[in-house]
């Protein structure tokens, strides 16, 4: 059997795409069932998060599995397999596990270096144990890569390199300026009261808002949530420093009202449809201003777009001694509406070459005036000669100088910021279009992210990866020979007990401290025998390549097929159940040495 993980991300494919693909929890849950229910798979474990889904199996067949599993996860999400395929990828055995650890570490997160993925990792394995469909491989894939990804945030900065989406998300929000700062004395409503939005409620409560209101559909969550908040943070500050926070909790019809008075939203729910309407939301907004939402031009960027008209214009008409015509040229069909710059080349298109020269002088500040045979010797006639052959080849003047700045007008600031953290999305993006409004969503963290500087710590955490991925391999690989090796000291046992029998039969005369002391004599002999060729194939084994030592072993001591994979199902059952229990006998793991093989051999005689 093999690792085997089919799955899409932000990585691979757009927002729009995860947000269709996205998986409930009782989608989930069949999709557990239904995958170690098919051929290829004896183990399966679904993680879904809000960026990315990810089904992971143990199979025996690689094409066959990569098939079943890609047509589980389009029958399940609900999105076409055609229409999946092309955002899909699949990792293999080795390469598997190594995306599994580099996920678990932060690296491949929206925002690199986020821990709350761990959190997701173990729910995910959570319930893979809780249906039963998560057997030794999978169990021991996952509480490594738990291992794995503390030890990158112990031992490295990650933490610095990236923070969780909660955090970038509000960073967004305040356009760059310290969050903390921004948010301080604002009043904040959180929808939702999972794990993402207790996150948010409480990264809200520590920056210091001044009111917390909570909404959820299931009101005593919101509840809890809100008096866990209102005790951790709604006691009278004791320092100047410390917040004090009013927390409350509200029910969802109340969300209509509770707008017109936040400051900051953070919605992240599990529901299948919008929360927030483009319609809702500019309601909000005419309740907080008295004047009606009104949406942004055809493609404006900015709230200040409305003011661009009253910029002040370029200079034209007030450049001394500029050789062009400014009435003629502002006017010209060439230039269309004022503003334009002198020094431009639309200024100058189709000029004579000496009044080019002449222009080109005027820039320079120098002074020509070929029609009088006179010629200032500031200028480079070179260069001159240059503007103009570039000019009659490229039928255009290249600029001269930099256009003068345009004036800046402070943007006005937006009386209601989103943050939807919702996959599939809270929030209609529509929003985004309404004057007073600023929205921040999983596909605008997604770019956002993607510029975002990664620390230095990312080399270091990479290469814990790949060591923990060759000691996961090796760890593999030497369970693999495990059951073979116990079914052969099995097998030895009982050959020392068929013998110590007849030797009862042949001596009848032995008396029991004869009898204990040839039995203790004929045990030595075949551990000593068998102890440094089990401890060397277990060595070899953990090597690359090492799979063929089992059979090997398998074939030079005609071990029974049955009895060894009856071992290797003991084990898996001692893992769900902590005991090693198969028919009353006991084949737990074990360190092979001398001392082990009393234990042993009373299992074979059992």
């Amino acid at each position: 059997m093999s690792l085997l993980v089919v799955g899409l991300s932000h990585r691979s494919a757009p927002v729009s795409v995860l947000e269709r693909a996205a998986l409930s929890a009782d989608a989930q849950i069949k999709l557990l069932q239904d995958t170690v229910a098919a051929e290829p798979a004896a183990e399966a474990a679904v993680l879904a998060t809000c960026n990315r889904i990810e089904l992971y199996a143990d199979v025996d067949k690689f094409h066959a599995g990569v098939a079943e599993l890609s047509t589980l996860l389009a029958q399940h999400s609900g999105v076409g397999l055609e229409e999946l395929t092309p955002y899909l990828y699949v990792h293999y055995e080795d390469r598997a596990v190594h995306h599994f650890f580099s996920v678990a570490c932060g690296l491949d997160s929206m925002v690199v270096g986020e821990g709350q993925i761990l959190g997701q990792i173990k729910d995910a394995l959570a319930t893979a144990q809780e249906l039963h469909t998560a057997g030794r491989l999978l169990n021991d894939l996952f509480q490594q890569a738990l291992r794995v990804g503390k030890r990158a945030h112990s031992e490295t900065g990650i933490d610095r390199a990236g923070q969780s989406l909660v955090t970038f998300g509000l960073e967004q929000l305040s356009s760059g300026a310290p969050a903390d700062a921004w948010l301080k004395g604002k009043r904040a409503l959180v929808i939702g009261a999972g794990s993402m939005s207790s996150l948010a409620a409480a990264t809200l409560a520590r920056a210091g808002v001044a009111e917390l209101v909570v909404a959820n559909r299931t009101f005593d969550r919101a509840e809890r949530l809100a008096a866990l908040l209102a005790e951790q943070y709604g006691q009278r500050p004791a320092e100047p420093d410390d917040v004090d926070v009013l927390a409350r909790a509200v029910p969802m019809e109340s969300v209509p009202d509770e707008l017109t008075r936040a400051d900051v939203v953070v919605s992240c729910t599990g529901a299948t449809g919008l929360v927030l309407t483009a319609d809702l939301v500019a309601e909000a907004v005419e309740g907080r201003t008295g004047a009606p939402a009104v949406e942004r031009a055809a493609g404006s960027d900015s709230d200040s777009d409305s003011v661009r008209s009253g910029l002040p214009p370029t200079s034209v008409g007030s450049e001394d001694g500029c050789p062009l015509d400014l009435s003629a040229v502002q006017g010209s069909a060439v230039q269309g509406a004022s503003g334009f710059s002198v020094m431009g080349e639309a200024a100058v298109a189709g000029m004579d070459a000496a009044t080019l020269e002449q222009h080109a002088a005027w820039v320079d500040n120098g002074t020509v005036d070929r029609r009088e045979g006179r010629r200032t010797p500031e200028i480079d006639t070179d260069a001159v000669a240059a503007l103009a052959a570039a000019a009659a080849t490229l039928g255009r003047v290249p600029e001269r100088r930099r256009p003068e700045p345009v004036a800046e007008v402070p943007r006005p600031l937006p009386v209601l910021s989103l943050l939807d953290l919702a996959m599939p999305r809270d929030i209609d993006a529509a929003v985004h279009r309404l004057l007073g409004v600023r929205l921040v969503d999983i596909e605008s963290l997604a770019e956002a992210s993607a510029d975002a500087p990664m620390a230095a710590d990312v080399d270091q955490v990479r290469r814990i990866v790949s060591d923990e991925v060759a000691a996961f391999d090796a760890a593999q690989r030497a369970a693999h020979i495990t059951p073979t090796v116990v079914a052969l000291r099995a097998m030895a046992a009982d050959v020392v007990a068929s013998e110590i029998a007849r030797l009862d039969g042949r001596l009848p005369g032995l008396d029991d401290k004869q009898r204990g002391e040839i039995t203790q004599t004929v045990r030595r002999v075949v551990d000593k025998l068998l102890h440094a060729p089990t401890v060397r194939v277990k060595q070899l084994a953990a090597e690359p390549g090492g799979a063929g030592y089992a059979d090997a072993l398998r074939t030079l001591f005609d071990l029974d097929a049955e009895t060894v994979a009856a071992v290797s199902r003991a084990d898996d059952d001692s893992r769900d159940h902590n005991s090693a229990a198969l028919g009353g006998l006991d084949f737990g793991r074990e360190n092979f040495d001398s001392n082990n093989f009393e234990s042993a051999e009373n299992r074979g005689r059992a």
